[in-house]
This record gives structure tokens, C-alpha cells and sequence, in this order.
């Protein structure tokens, strides 16, 4: 039974990690993600 929760508690962080990074790297709202700097002003 033990082996059974350490499993669904490894699933769960890594459920939450990924629901993090995606928030955090904005693929959820792209919105939140902050756009690329051009460097076309620098000549």
C-alpha cells in the first residue's frame, strides 16, 4: 500500500509542477507572457 502512495504523491507533484511552469512560462494565457525584445532598434 505504501509503494501505491508514494506513487499517486509523485504524480501529484509532478501534475503540480507542470501546472506551475506553464503559468509561470505563460503557454496557459499567452497574454502573460512577456514578448521578445527585437533588437532592431540597436544599429
Amino acid at each position: 500500500m505504501s509503494q501505491t502512495d508514494s506513487f499517486v504523491d509523485k504524480v501529484k507533484s509532478t501534475q503540480q509542477k507542470a501546472e506551475r511552469n506553464k503559468r509561470t512560462n505563460g503557454q496557459g494565457s499567452p497574454g502573460g507572457q512577456l514578448p521578445n525584445k527585437q533588437h532592431s532598434t540597436n544599429k
